[in-house]
């Protein structure tokens, strides 16, 4: 969708991007109920590896939260051998375009990670899509380092979905993280690089608008 998008100019770009549906508006939701304590000191980053539809979008709203240090777009739930843009596009891999978040754990809880994830950073309850972009790589996903993160990770879906937050199930899938293998390096800071981009305009730009605005004690400007 996105080379398609590259492919068109002026008026026309912006139209057809208009007539596609935009991602997800900012929804409040609660703070998750189980959760790791806050280091008592500054410790090794520690990494959440999410994935919630084009990874430009998603990366650009981990930049901008309190205690995140690095925020990486790329490739996770296959294998490396198919982790290049134009593979995982085609569909069938298996990989899920996505963000390895690396934060330092004395500043921000993994669940308050998770809480940017279900509200601002995508749409949790739809399937296999993302906006204007379909299919298997776009899924919403969190790819787990070990049992915390999962204890964490599916107690708070279970949380949200029994407080009826959203108006549909949420469909993202919580799975051990078999590998992470960064995206080509022009699909690194995208949003930062490209805000005047129609695509990032539309779909990404109102993601870190609602992270303002949800949780300015996270956000952080860049």
């Amino acid at each position: 969708m996105r080379n398609l998008l590259a492919g068109l100019v002026g008026v026309g770009i912006l139209a057809f991007a208009l007539a596609r549906p935009a991602a997800t508006t900012s929804v409040a939701v609660p703070p998750p109920s189980v959760d790791a304590e806050l280091a008592a000191s500054a410790r090794p980053l520690r990494s959440a590896v999410l994935s919630g539809g084009c990874f430009w979008g998603v990366q650009a709203v981990y930049q901008h939260v309190r205690g995140v240090k690095k925020a990486v777009s790329g490739y996770a739930g296959g294998a490396a051998s198919t982790a290049h843009y134009e593979v995982v596009s085609a569909g069938g891999t298996g990989h899920a375009e996505s963000v390895q978040v690396f934060y330092d754990p004395s500043q921000i809880t993994y669940g308050q990670l998770l809480r940017v994830f279900f509200s601002v950073a995508h749409d949790p309850t739809t399937l296999n899509r993302q906006g204007p972009d379909e299919g298997t790589q776009y899924r919403s996903a969190i790819f787990v380092d070990d049992a915390e993160q999962e204890k964490i990770a599916r107690a708070y879906i279970a949380q949200l979905d029994r407080a009826g937050v959203f108006k549909h199930p949420i469909v993202t899938e919580v799975t051990k993280l078999p590998g992470f293998y960064e995206a080509e390096d022009y699909h690194q800071d995208y949003a930062t690089l490209h805000p005047s981009d129609p695509y990032i305009a539309i779909n990404d730009a109102p993601k870190v608008a609602g992270l303002k605005k949800l949780f300015p004690d996270l956000y952080v400007a860049k």
